[in-house]
């Protein structure tokens, strides 16, 4: 692993839970963006699927706060939730 993602991950252990909040505004707000840039132009099948895979990312991260799972956990899924939102978006602002 890089040093930045350790650095990263020891912050985030010994904060946890101030981060969690962050992380959940964070990743809504991003995927609520995702949603709204595939739903700007046509709403086609693929456009629905986008939107299923942005809400079953940020779902899936809200869910690991609220059900306490592991700091480690919680974070890779705020990367994965944030990588996904922002490919999403740039699909949809650049390609569709």
């Amino acid at each position: 692993m890089s040093t930045l993602y350790l650095k990263i991950n020891q912050d985030w252990n010994q904060n946890f839970v101030g981060y969690s909040a962050i992380a959940i505004i964070v990743s809504t707000c991003l995927g609520a963006f995702a949603i709204m840039t595939s739903m700007m132009g046509e709403t086609g099948k693929l456009q629905m699927f986008l939107v299923f895979i942005v809400v079953a990312a940020c779902s899936i991260h809200n869910a690991s706060i609220l059900t306490v799972q592991k700091p480690d956990t919680v974070l890779k899924l705020l990367i994965a939730s944030v990588v996904i939102s922002i490919v999403v978006i740039l699909t949809n602002l650049f390609i569709l």
